[in-house]
């Protein structure tokens, strides 16, 4: 590709997405064409930039264009995955933020097909755009620290409390990626333990440790239950130390030439003074972008490629495992059979080990039910499912095939999803109208059926109020709470939920129901 060609398209800006369209809009210029959110007080932001920026609110938009060469993509993590397949089935290169996908099997799954399409795919470790890392990275390959021994990274902080994920997958892959960008090797085992206080099921300190080849030592520090902010990087070999803290105001990266050296048997303490290693300016952010923008020019294999992307997933999966009180083994990146292999041999179906699947459920192919999710007995569900983390799923439901039902989902008893349905993070279901504890209604003849037809969307966060019915191919917007039954097509949001206008099989907005359903093919 010449230079001439490359022309990005940003899906994404929100509070991280919109530093990727300023940061591209100052070095890119002209080159950056279209910006697409689906909050259009996002998009309001972008229209303070100068130049002809293309607005747009469905991705669809950017996979369409022919004159798109490259998508940035900054989206919730969820729709990370989604969005990068789709980006690179329309032949676009990809740089996608951190992390690539939830779960390594799907950032597997997009490093093959890029390197299949030869398109370039690329991960937002950021960290590694870090000048100072970039000085360490230097020290390491140049001998100056000699032959590494042991790395420790602490990065604590008070707050910043997720309540969708734990402190390992919400401050941990930093610091993983480091470790396999400074060793470059996978390590031999992972182990991790924590301590949860504040939310159950969520860890909120973690410590996990490392063993590298070559009998390299290293391990990982986080909480947000720490009582100042702290970021700190400790690379030790048998030369020199080096140590960065970037929450330091100055004085930031030190080099120690110190060591023990043996001296006709004995150890002795070598103690040289400190140095202060001076390094570059650069904005992680914008090296990080035009790094991207070299790979795809001059067709290079980027710094944070899919199998760094899928290295840095699998062991944060094998961290988890240890949480759980499941032994942490070799992290492989690309091993003889992949763990979505070894369970088709078992089961034609995905069930980690940390869910549950209670007797009498009906589970088609290719289904997905992943951490902390629990389907409960006479369930039935379609091919090709995918349920996201702490989903739980009652008594005697019926979902369809090809459904989507992310983190932190309840589909109570007496709820219906056709084929094709897709649930947002957090969004409620009920099934009574009138709940009281201490008049409980319990058992099927108390549930008030809810149906969500063919095709629906329904919103982050959003709530359904039992006994309606979602028409097929409608969107309820994210927030929204629907009391009563959604047309065919119809965009609803608000409290209560109110049309706003019409949506089409693929998710374009139209002028009219008529219109929506003209576009059905």
């Amino acid at each position: 590709m010449t230079p001439s060609d490359f022309r990005l398209a940003i899906i994404g800006c929100g509070r991280w997405g919109f530093n990727h369209v300023r940061t591209a809009h100052t070095i890119f210029g002209a080159e950056l064409k279209t910006v697409v959110d689906l909050v259009p007080a996002h998009l309001e932001r972008v229209t303070e930039l100068s130049g002809d920026i293309r607005l747009e609110t469905r991705p669809d938009a950017v996979f369409e264009d022919p004159e798109i060469t490259a998508v940035i993509i900054a989206t919730s993590v969820e729709s990370h995955f989604d969005l990068a397949r789709r980006a690179l089935d329309a032949g676009k290169h990809v740089l996608v933020e951190k992390p690539m996908a939830l779960f390594s099997e799907q950032a597997r799954e997009l490093h093959e097909s890029a390197e299949k399409k030869g398109l370039v795919l690329m991960v937002g470790h950021l960290l590694l755009f870090h000048p100072a890392i970039q000085a360490i990275k230097k020290m390491v390959d140049d001998g100056t620290l000699g032959r590494l021994q042991y790395i420790y990274s602490n990065r604590l902080n008070l707050g910043t409390v997720r309540k969708e994920e734990n402190i390992l997958w919400s401050f941990a892959p930093h610091d993983v990626s480091l470790l396999q960008y400074l060793i470059e090797a996978d390590p031999l085992s992972v182990e991790a333990s924590g301590g949860i206080y504040l939310q159950p099921g969520i860890h909120d300190v973690t410590l996990t440790s490392f063993d590298y080849p070559g009998n390299i030592k290293a391990h990982i520090h986080v909480s947000w239950l720490h009582p100042f902010k702290e970021h700190r990087l400790v690379v030790i070999g048998d030369k020199s130390m080096v140590v960065f803290e970037d929450t330091k105001k100055a004085d930031k990266l030190v080099l120690y030439p110190k060591g023990i050296d043996w001296v006709k048997g004995e150890p002795i303490k070598r103690d040289g003074d400190f140095q202060v290693v001076p390094y570059g300016e650069a904005m992680p952010l914008q090296a990080e972008q035009e790094h991207f923008r070299t790979a795809v020019v001059e067709g290079t294999r980027p710094l944070t490629d899919g199998a760094h992307a899928v290295s840095v997933l699998a062991i944060l999966e094998k961290a988890q495992a240890g949480l759980e009180g499941h032994r942490a083994d070799v992290v492989e990146t690309a091993p003889a059979a992949s763990p979505a292999e070894s369970m088709a041999a078992k089961l034609p179906y995905r069930v980690h080990p940390t869910a549950v699947v209670d007797d009498g459920c009906t589970i088609g192919a290719g289904t997905s039910i992943w951490h902390y999710s629990h389907v409960q007995g006479g369930t039935t569900i379609g091919e090709k499912c995918t349920l996201g983390q702490n989903v739980n799923v009652g008594n005697n439901v019926r979902i369809g095939s090809h459904c989507k039902i992310q983190n932190n989902v309840s589909v109570y008893e007496g709820v219906e999803l056709e084929d094709y349905v897709f649930c947002g993070p957090s969004m409620v279901f009920t099934n009574i109208q009138i709940p009281r504890c201490e008049f409980p209604q319990r058992g099927s003849e108390f549930y008030i059926k809810t149906l969500v037809k063919r095709g629906a969307s329904i919103g982050a966060n959003a709530t359904i109020v039992c006994g309606t019915t979602i028409g097929k191919y409608a969107f309820v917007g994210a927030g929204a709470v629907v009391t009563k039954d959604v047309p065919d097509h119809a965009l609803v949001l608000g409290n209560p939920a109110r049309v706003v206008g019409w949506m089409t099989r693929r998710g374009r907005k139209v002028a009219s129901q008529e219109a929506a359903i003209a576009a059905e093919e």
